[in-house]
Protein backbone atom coordinates (compact mmCIF):
# COMPACT_ATOMS: atom_id res chain seq x y z
CA UNK A 1 0.00 0.00 0.00
CA UNK A 2 2.93 2.45 -0.49
CA UNK A 3 1.00 4.38 -3.32
CA UNK A 4 -1.89 4.88 -0.57
CA UNK A 5 0.89 6.36 1.76
CA UNK A 6 2.03 8.63 -0.77
CA UNK A 7 -1.08 9.62 -1.80
CA UNK A 8 -2.05 10.29 1.77
CA UNK A 9 1.21 12.52 2.54
CA UNK A 10 0.81 14.32 -0.52
CA UNK A 11 -2.26 15.56 0.60
CA UNK A 12 -1.45 16.40 4.32
CA UNK A 13 1.24 18.39 3.19
CA UNK A 14 -0.97 20.76 0.32
CA UNK A 15 -3.18 23.67 1.50
CA UNK A 16 -6.41 21.96 0.89
CA UNK A 17 -8.72 20.44 3.32
CA UNK A 18 -7.49 17.16 2.77
CA UNK A 19 -7.32 16.12 6.25
CA UNK A 20 -9.51 13.04 6.33
CA UNK A 21 -7.30 10.93 4.27
CA UNK A 22 -4.50 11.24 6.66
CA UNK A 23 -4.12 7.82 7.98
CA UNK A 24 -1.75 4.81 7.26
CA UNK A 25 -4.21 2.08 8.13
CA UNK A 26 -5.29 -0.61 5.89
CA UNK A 27 -8.63 -0.18 5.70
CA UNK A 28 -7.54 3.49 4.19
CA UNK A 29 -4.83 2.21 2.20
CA UNK A 30 -7.53 0.40 0.63
CA UNK A 31 -9.48 3.25 0.01
CA UNK A 32 -6.35 4.97 -1.57
CA UNK A 33 -5.78 2.20 -3.75
CA UNK A 34 -8.94 1.93 -5.34
CA UNK A 35 -9.01 5.85 -5.69
CA UNK A 36 -5.66 5.79 -7.62
CA UNK A 37 -6.84 3.17 -10.09
CA UNK A 38 -10.23 4.82 -10.72
CA UNK A 39 -8.77 7.96 -11.28
CA UNK A 40 -7.16 8.06 -14.33
CA UNK A 41 -10.56 6.60 -15.85
CA UNK A 42 -13.77 8.13 -16.91
CA UNK A 43 -15.84 5.66 -15.06
CA UNK A 44 -18.71 7.07 -12.62
CA UNK A 45 -17.46 6.25 -8.74
CA UNK A 46 -19.89 6.18 -5.94
CA UNK A 47 -18.23 6.67 -2.63
CA UNK A 48 -20.59 5.46 0.47
CA UNK A 49 -20.16 5.73 4.35
CA UNK A 50 -21.81 7.23 6.83
CA UNK A 51 -21.32 11.03 7.53
CA UNK A 52 -18.45 13.00 8.41
CA UNK A 53 -15.81 9.91 6.98
CA UNK A 54 -14.80 12.59 4.54
CA UNK A 55 -16.45 11.48 1.23
CA UNK A 56 -16.06 15.10 -0.24
CA UNK A 57 -12.23 14.53 -0.03
CA UNK A 58 -11.70 11.63 -1.59
CA UNK A 59 -14.19 12.68 -4.21
CA UNK A 60 -11.33 15.70 -4.64
CA UNK A 61 -8.45 13.29 -4.87
CA UNK A 62 -10.03 11.26 -7.35
CA UNK A 63 -10.78 14.78 -9.52
CA UNK A 64 -6.88 15.75 -8.51
CA UNK A 65 -5.51 12.72 -9.88
CA UNK A 66 -7.61 12.67 -12.96
CA UNK A 67 -6.83 14.32 -16.55
CA UNK A 68 -9.56 16.27 -15.63
CA UNK A 69 -7.75 18.23 -12.80
CA UNK A 70 -7.88 21.12 -15.34
CA UNK A 71 -11.16 21.49 -15.23
CA UNK A 72 -13.66 22.47 -12.39
CA UNK A 73 -14.98 20.79 -9.33
CA UNK A 74 -18.26 20.79 -9.07
CA UNK A 75 -20.14 20.24 -5.67
CA UNK A 76 -23.62 20.09 -4.85
CA UNK A 77 -25.25 18.43 -1.50
CA UNK A 78 -28.57 16.88 -3.12
CA UNK A 79 -29.98 16.85 1.13
CA UNK A 80 -29.54 20.69 1.15
CA UNK A 81 -31.38 22.03 -1.66
CA UNK A 82 -35.35 21.54 -1.29
CA UNK A 83 -36.78 18.71 -3.80
CA UNK A 84 -38.77 21.61 -5.71
CA UNK A 85 -35.17 23.56 -6.79
CA UNK A 86 -32.96 20.55 -7.14
CA UNK A 87 -34.23 20.47 -11.04
CA UNK A 88 -33.37 24.29 -11.08
CA UNK A 89 -29.75 23.68 -9.46
CA UNK A 90 -29.14 20.95 -11.52
CA UNK A 91 -29.94 21.57 -15.41
CA UNK A 92 -30.32 25.72 -14.67
CA UNK A 93 -33.18 28.04 -16.55
CA UNK A 94 -34.01 30.54 -19.61
CA UNK A 95 -35.26 33.56 -18.42
CA UNK A 96 -39.16 33.53 -18.12
CA UNK A 97 -38.74 29.81 -17.41
CA UNK A 98 -40.97 30.80 -13.88
CA UNK A 99 -42.02 33.34 -11.72
CA UNK A 100 -38.91 35.18 -10.65
CA UNK A 101 -36.85 33.82 -13.55
CA UNK A 102 -35.61 37.67 -14.74
CA UNK A 103 -32.52 35.83 -16.16
CA UNK A 104 -30.87 32.89 -17.65
CA UNK A 105 -28.84 30.42 -15.15
CA UNK A 106 -26.53 28.26 -15.66
CA UNK A 107 -27.26 24.44 -13.69
CA UNK A 108 -24.14 22.47 -12.05
CA UNK A 109 -23.92 19.94 -15.13
CA UNK A 110 -22.91 22.99 -17.52
CA UNK A 111 -20.54 24.11 -14.94
CA UNK A 112 -18.84 20.88 -14.67
CA UNK A 113 -18.48 20.70 -18.16
CA UNK A 114 -14.71 19.60 -18.77
CA UNK A 115 -14.34 18.62 -14.85
CA UNK A 116 -16.10 16.64 -12.25
CA UNK A 117 -19.48 16.53 -10.68
CA UNK A 118 -19.80 15.69 -7.06
CA UNK A 119 -23.02 14.78 -5.93
CA UNK A 120 -23.12 14.59 -2.29
CA UNK A 121 -26.21 12.56 -0.55
CA UNK A 122 -27.04 11.23 -3.92
CA UNK A 123 -29.73 9.25 -2.60
CA UNK A 124 -31.83 12.76 -1.83
CA UNK A 125 -32.96 13.01 -5.67
CA UNK A 126 -36.55 12.78 -5.74
CA UNK A 127 -37.93 9.90 -7.77
CA UNK A 128 -39.69 12.11 -10.25
CA UNK A 129 -36.49 13.56 -10.78
CA UNK A 130 -34.42 10.51 -11.00
CA UNK A 131 -35.22 9.73 -15.25
CA UNK A 132 -33.82 13.07 -16.26
CA UNK A 133 -30.77 12.26 -14.16
CA UNK A 134 -30.30 9.23 -15.64
CA UNK A 135 -30.74 10.78 -19.03
CA UNK A 136 -27.70 13.21 -18.54
CA UNK A 137 -25.43 10.38 -17.34
CA UNK A 138 -26.48 8.34 -19.98
CA UNK A 139 -26.30 10.77 -22.90
CA UNK A 140 -24.47 13.86 -21.91
CA UNK A 141 -26.95 16.16 -23.37
CA UNK A 142 -30.42 18.18 -21.40
CA UNK A 143 -32.43 21.03 -21.74
CA UNK A 144 -32.65 24.03 -19.65
CA UNK A 145 -35.97 24.63 -17.84
CA UNK A 146 -37.95 26.51 -19.88
CA UNK A 147 -35.98 25.66 -22.90
CA UNK A 148 -35.83 23.84 -26.11
CA UNK A 149 -32.16 23.86 -26.97
CA UNK A 150 -30.32 20.50 -26.07
CA UNK A 151 -27.32 21.35 -24.24
CA UNK A 152 -24.16 18.41 -24.86
CA UNK A 153 -21.97 18.41 -22.02
CA UNK A 154 -18.64 16.51 -20.70
CA UNK A 155 -18.33 15.48 -17.15
CA UNK A 156 -17.29 12.91 -15.07
CA UNK A 157 -19.45 12.49 -11.98
CA UNK A 158 -18.45 11.41 -8.68
CA UNK A 159 -21.64 10.36 -6.39
CA UNK A 160 -21.75 10.15 -2.49
CA UNK A 161 -24.46 8.76 -0.13
CA UNK A 162 -24.81 7.29 3.62
CA UNK A 163 -27.85 5.42 2.71
CA UNK A 164 -28.05 1.74 1.41
CA UNK A 165 -29.37 2.57 -2.26
CA UNK A 166 -29.59 -0.93 -3.08
CA UNK A 167 -32.67 -1.29 -0.10
CA UNK A 168 -33.94 1.66 -1.45
CA UNK A 169 -33.92 0.26 -4.90
CA UNK A 170 -35.81 -2.63 -3.08
CA UNK A 171 -38.16 -0.60 -1.28
CA UNK A 172 -39.35 1.32 -4.36
CA UNK A 173 -37.48 4.55 -3.13
CA UNK A 174 -34.72 4.46 -5.77
CA UNK A 175 -34.77 3.46 -9.64
CA UNK A 176 -33.07 0.71 -9.68
CA UNK A 177 -31.46 1.57 -13.75
CA UNK A 178 -30.48 4.68 -11.78
CA UNK A 179 -28.51 2.42 -9.11
CA UNK A 180 -27.16 0.31 -11.49
CA UNK A 181 -25.18 3.74 -13.54
CA UNK A 182 -23.94 5.06 -10.15
CA UNK A 183 -22.76 2.14 -8.92
CA UNK A 184 -19.83 1.32 -11.67
CA UNK A 185 -17.06 1.90 -9.20
CA UNK A 186 -18.05 2.29 -5.81
CA UNK A 187 -15.71 2.48 -2.99
CA UNK A 188 -16.64 2.33 0.81
CA UNK A 189 -15.27 4.98 2.90
CA UNK A 190 -14.58 3.09 6.39
CA UNK A 191 -15.91 5.04 9.37
CA UNK A 192 -13.11 6.16 11.74
CA UNK A 193 -14.35 3.46 14.71
CA UNK A 194 -12.89 0.78 12.27
CA UNK A 195 -9.54 2.32 11.55
CA UNK A 196 -8.38 3.56 15.32
CA UNK A 197 -5.10 3.34 14.22
CA UNK A 198 -5.76 6.39 12.31
CA UNK A 199 -7.10 8.27 15.37
CA UNK A 200 -3.80 9.24 16.84
CA UNK A 201 -2.03 10.67 13.79
CA UNK A 202 -5.36 12.50 12.65
CA UNK A 203 -5.93 13.97 16.45
CA UNK A 204 -2.14 15.58 15.71
CA UNK A 205 -2.53 17.21 12.86
CA UNK A 206 -5.49 18.87 13.92
CA UNK A 207 -3.64 20.06 17.48
CA UNK A 208 -1.61 21.52 15.01
CA UNK A 209 -3.62 22.64 12.57
CA UNK A 210 -6.02 25.15 15.39
CA UNK A 211 -3.03 25.47 17.71
CA UNK A 212 -1.49 27.86 14.83
CA UNK A 213 -4.60 29.60 14.14
CA UNK A 214 -4.90 30.27 17.67
CA UNK A 215 -1.59 31.53 18.33
CA UNK A 216 -1.40 28.84 20.92
CA UNK A 217 2.14 26.84 21.74
CA UNK A 218 -0.11 23.22 21.89
CA UNK A 219 3.03 20.37 21.34
CA UNK A 220 2.21 17.03 22.92
CA UNK A 221 -0.65 14.38 23.32
CA UNK A 222 -0.28 12.75 26.43
CA UNK A 223 -0.57 9.01 26.46
CA UNK A 224 -3.91 8.53 28.82
CA UNK A 225 -5.50 10.96 26.01
CA UNK A 226 -4.33 8.74 23.08
CA UNK A 227 -5.78 5.27 24.63
CA UNK A 228 -8.77 7.07 25.58
CA UNK A 229 -9.56 8.55 21.82
CA UNK A 230 -8.45 4.90 20.21
CA UNK A 231 -10.77 3.46 22.45
CA UNK A 232 -13.93 6.31 21.48
CA UNK A 233 -16.73 4.75 19.26
CA UNK A 234 -17.14 8.13 17.09
CA UNK A 235 -20.27 7.91 15.90
CA UNK A 236 -19.55 11.55 14.21
CA UNK A 237 -16.83 10.04 12.62
CA UNK A 238 -13.51 12.74 11.76
CA UNK A 239 -15.75 15.48 11.89
CA UNK A 240 -16.76 14.86 15.60
CA UNK A 241 -12.85 14.62 16.40
CA UNK A 242 -11.69 17.71 14.38
CA UNK A 243 -14.18 19.75 17.03
CA UNK A 244 -13.61 18.01 19.89
CA UNK A 245 -10.07 18.78 19.46
CA UNK A 246 -10.25 22.57 18.19
CA UNK A 247 -12.19 22.51 21.52
CA UNK A 248 -9.36 20.91 23.24
CA UNK A 249 -6.65 23.64 22.25
CA UNK A 250 -8.88 26.27 23.30
CA UNK A 251 -9.31 24.58 26.81
CA UNK A 252 -5.17 23.54 27.04
CA UNK A 253 -3.27 26.41 29.22
CA UNK A 254 -0.02 24.49 28.68
CA UNK A 255 1.93 22.60 26.22
CA UNK A 256 -0.10 19.26 26.35
CA UNK A 257 -3.47 18.53 24.70
CA UNK A 258 -6.24 19.12 27.48
CA UNK A 259 -9.26 17.13 26.19
CA UNK A 260 -12.23 16.60 28.40
CA UNK A 261 -11.44 12.61 29.30
CA UNK A 262 -14.61 12.73 31.53
CA UNK A 263 -16.91 13.92 28.70
CA UNK A 264 -15.52 11.20 26.47
CA UNK A 265 -15.88 8.67 28.59
CA UNK A 266 -19.34 10.03 29.40
CA UNK A 267 -20.56 10.27 25.82
CA UNK A 268 -19.19 6.06 25.85
CA UNK A 269 -21.41 5.50 28.18
CA UNK A 270 -24.46 7.15 27.11
CA UNK A 271 -24.07 5.50 23.66
CA UNK A 272 -26.65 3.41 22.58
CA UNK A 273 -26.31 -0.02 22.02
CA UNK A 274 -25.79 -1.47 18.58
CA UNK A 275 -28.59 -2.18 16.23
CA UNK A 276 -28.99 -5.70 15.24
CA UNK A 277 -26.06 -7.71 15.23
CA UNK A 278 -22.43 -6.71 14.13
CA UNK A 279 -20.68 -8.86 11.57
CA UNK A 280 -18.38 -11.86 12.51
CA UNK A 281 -15.40 -9.82 11.52
CA UNK A 282 -16.34 -6.53 13.34
CA UNK A 283 -16.93 -8.70 16.97
CA UNK A 284 -13.42 -10.65 15.76
CA UNK A 285 -12.16 -7.58 15.42
CA UNK A 286 -13.10 -5.92 18.42
CA UNK A 287 -12.41 -8.90 20.62
CA UNK A 288 -8.70 -8.85 19.61
CA UNK A 289 -8.39 -5.17 19.92
CA UNK A 290 -10.17 -5.19 23.32
CA UNK A 291 -7.32 -8.10 24.61
CA UNK A 292 -3.86 -5.88 23.06
CA UNK A 293 -5.30 -2.66 25.36
CA UNK A 294 -5.40 -5.02 28.17
CA UNK A 295 -1.98 -6.26 27.58
CA UNK A 296 -0.25 -2.84 26.53
CA UNK A 297 -0.14 -4.58 22.94
CA UNK A 298 2.35 -7.40 24.12
CA UNK A 299 1.62 -10.15 21.82
CA UNK A 300 4.22 -13.09 22.78
CA UNK A 301 4.63 -14.32 26.57
CA UNK A 302 2.64 -15.43 29.34
CA UNK A 303 1.18 -12.59 29.68
CA UNK A 304 0.87 -11.47 26.35
CA UNK A 305 -2.73 -11.17 23.99
CA UNK A 306 -1.97 -14.82 22.79
CA UNK A 307 -2.04 -16.24 25.47
CA UNK A 308 -4.95 -14.40 26.69
CA UNK A 309 -7.06 -15.24 23.71
CA UNK A 310 -5.75 -18.74 23.31
CA UNK A 311 -3.76 -18.93 20.35
CA UNK A 312 -0.38 -18.74 18.88
CA UNK A 313 1.81 -15.61 18.58
CA UNK A 314 1.92 -15.80 14.81
CA UNK A 315 -1.38 -16.66 14.24
CA UNK A 316 -2.75 -13.34 16.08
CA UNK A 317 0.18 -11.63 14.04
CA UNK A 318 -1.50 -13.02 10.72
CA UNK A 319 -4.89 -11.97 11.92
CA UNK A 320 -3.97 -8.54 13.36
CA UNK A 321 -2.44 -7.96 9.13
CA UNK A 322 -5.90 -9.25 7.50
CA UNK A 323 -8.01 -7.13 10.23
CA UNK A 324 -5.74 -4.09 9.78
CA UNK A 325 -4.97 -3.46 13.16
CA UNK A 326 -1.63 -1.37 13.90
CA UNK A 327 -0.94 -0.56 17.87
CA UNK A 328 -1.64 3.29 18.21
CA UNK A 329 0.90 5.60 19.18
CA UNK A 330 1.12 6.59 22.83
CA UNK A 331 2.01 10.26 22.92
CA UNK A 332 3.04 12.23 20.15
CA UNK A 333 5.80 14.86 19.76
CA UNK A 334 6.08 18.10 17.71
CA UNK A 335 8.83 16.69 15.23
CA UNK A 336 7.61 13.84 14.14
CA UNK A 337 3.95 13.09 15.69
CA UNK A 338 5.11 9.51 16.50
CA UNK A 339 5.88 8.11 19.98
CA UNK A 340 8.03 10.64 22.50
CA UNK A 341 8.70 10.35 26.05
Amino acid sequence: MGGGRELGKDYAETGHRFEGLIGDSAALGQVFEQAELVAPTDATVLIQGETGTGKELIARAIHRLSSRRGGAFVKLNCAAIPATLLENELFGHEKGAFTDAAAREIGRFELANGGTLFLDEVGEIPLELQSKFLRVLQEQEFERLGGTRTIHVNIRLVAATNRDLAVMVTDKQFRSDLYYRLNVFPIVNPPLRERPEDVPALTYYFMKKFAARMHKRVTTIPTVTVNALCKYHWPGNIRELEHLVERAVILSRGSALEIPLDELRARTAAAPPRAGVITLKDAEREHIWQALEDTNWMIGGRSGAAARLGIKRTTLQSMMSRLGIERPSRRLNPETGLNAA
